[in-house]
């Protein structure tokens, strides 16, 4: 019962976000929509910023869980980065466009998606080691420090979220789909243009 309610109130601030935006809504709103008392949120939630946190870890966690079921896949190293960066794109792009003026926030606000990124940032490297170090361990890569380049690749996926979101990148004549391809391309082959 408790963590049903809990994420009841998860879910219906989502909503209201989406819809009113974060500033436009409160906690009294949150309660009511929920069809609960206003003392029974704050038995759960301090804040308001505690609830937004809270929405943005569940979206986190339905990220995480697509990636944690390529990990699990049965393709070879490279086809599963592949599929890594397909995923991550798609599933951060419907995530933003799903929580309509939360998307606004997210472009705007840099503090905010940093702050969702603190929530991602280990585990999505934690991930993107195991799928390094099974490429290592089967003689498809070659990487002297796991640790290192999975941070690195966290980091430049992170680092093209909003333009892919936004599209941006069509504006001088790359797909999304190129887009993809070719981060995969240079993370897998650098720039040399010699595949391993």
């Amino acid at each position: 019962m408790v963590s049903k309610t809990r994420e009841r109130f998860i879910e219906v601030a989502r909503q209201l976000f989406a819809r009113k935006g974060v500033e436009n809504t409160t906690m009294n709103d949150i309660a009511s929509a929920s069809s609960k008392g206003r003392r029974t949120i704050y038995t759960y939630f301090k804040s308001k910023r505690e609830i937004f946190n809270a929405v943005i870890a569940s979206e986190t966690e339905e990220l995480l869980g697509r990636l944690k079921k390529i990990i699990d896949l049965e393709l070879n190293p490279v086809d599963k980065l592949k599929k890594y960066i397909d995923c991550r794109f798609e599933t951060m792009s419907e995530i933003v466009s799903r929580n309509g003026s939360l998307r606004a926030g997210f472009f705007r606000d840099v503090r905010k998606v940093d702050r969702a990124r603190k929530l991602i940032t280990e585990k999505e490297w934690l991930l993107l080691k195991e799928i390094l170090e099974e490429g290592v361990r089967k003689g498809v890569f070659h990487v002297d420090d796991i640790d290192g380049v999975a941070l690195v690749i966290t980091h430049t996926l992170h680092g093209l979220d909003v333009p892919y979101v936004r599209d941006n990148i069509s504006k001088e004549g790359v797909t999304q789909e190129q887009l993809k391809r070719q981060i995969s391309s240079l993370i897998l082959y650098g720039i040399t243009g010699k595949e391993k």
